[in-house]
């Protein structure tokens, strides 16, 4: 007789059980509930996204199947369709994303892996839109007939991991999300050209920060020193100031423009630095490595359920409350 844990519940052994609790009571998860707590609610959605579940009928067929084994993972007895999308509905989304930063702090802190000779943290800040149906989701509108929320994260570069994740609309702009990064002095944050925000990056210098940020190519400046005829991809390599006077109001100070191409396809790549010292070629370097966060952002799409497995209610109901279990899901999927 084979007496070892299922592989569901080796994997809920990981989890912090103790740290989970405090954070239910924090939020009074479990106040005048009986039976099925906010473990159970975690470890239910874990079950959903792990077996690849369609929807919320999906997952109460399927561990109906198992149910004289639930209790051996510690999901407990079996939930009806309506109370898991009451739970779902009507609990606090706050506990399952403060849980998942627990958890990715403690996977940050055993993957940490120095791939460049730095002073702190390198990370990558990006978003991406996940689609969403208009006529379930009526606080998600995006576009006239679509849905959709966009999933702002700072990744980790050299630990793989995500170190902060903001949700919001899928129509706010990505450089909106900026101000919610709780910044680190000496950590080196990557930008598409998306955020050419120059006061946020402003920001960042004056908190003793590092960017490097894509710029636009209509992008005026007026260099005090230039390097030309570099080694490598680089082909200048400059240090100045912004000479519009918007550009210019919002970051007063000194940066760095470096000038690379592409050698596969001649591509021409202008950055944008407030690192006056590193080498031209670590900044291309740094841009490059921005990538691992579009492959974490391809592997949410392709193995997180969460686009339509939510809640039970239809296009009747409500919307107000229905972003916190979107939110809640892809928190429990992070974790």
């Amino acid at each position: 007789m084979n007496k070892d844990k299922y592989v569901f519940a080796q994997l809920v052994g990981f989890l912090d059980n103790f740290k989970f609790l405090r954070i239910v009571k924090k939020y009074d998860g479990d106040k005048y509930v009986k039976s099925y707590t906010c473990w159970n609610q975690l470890l239910t959605l874990m079950f959903g996204q792990l077996s690849n579940r369609e929807s919320l009928r999906d997952l109460i067929v399927a561990m109906g199947a198992h149910a004289g084994k639930l209790y051996h993972p510690g999901i407990g007895k079996s939930v009806t369709r309506s109370n898991l999308s009451k739970a779902n509905e009507q609990r606090d989304y706050h506990i399952f994303e403060e849980f998942a930063f627990f958890m990715i702090a403690e996977a940050r802190r055993r993957r940490i892996q120095k791939i460049f000779e730095l002073d702190g943290h390198i990370y990558a800040f990006d978003s991406t839109t996940i689609d969403l149906c208009l006529s379930v989701f009526g606080w998600a509108k995006f576009r006239k007939h679509k849905g959709g929320i966009k999933m702002h994260t700072l990744y980790d570069v050299e630990a793989q991991v995500p170190a902060f994740v903001h949700i919001t609309e899928a129509k706010v702009h990505d450089s909106k999300a900026m101000p919610e990064i709780q910044y680190e002095k000496e950590a080196h944050y990557i930008f598409d050209c998306g955020y050419n925000d120059f006061g946020n990056l402003y920001t960042i210098n004056r908190i003793g920060a590092f960017f490097v940020v894509r710029a636009k190519t209509n992008v005026r400046f007026k260099p005090e020193t230039w390097k030309r005829r570099l080694s490598g991809n680089v082909v200048s390599d400059a240090i100045g100031y912004f000479t519009v006077y918007k550009s210019a109001k919002d970051y007063p100070e000194k940066l760095r423009k470096v000038v690379c191409v592409d050698p596969e396809d001649g591509t021409r790549y202008i950055f944008l630095t407030n690192n006056l010292t590193i080498p031209a070629e670590t900044i291309a370097e740094l841009y490059r490595n921005r990538w691992s966060v579009e492959l974490f952002f391809k592997w949410i799409k392709q193995h997180l359920r969460i686009k339509k497995f939510l809640s039970d209610f239809g296009p009747e109901s409500k919307f107000l409350g229905m972003k916190k279990p979107q939110n809640a899901l892809i928190f429990c999927g992070l974790s």
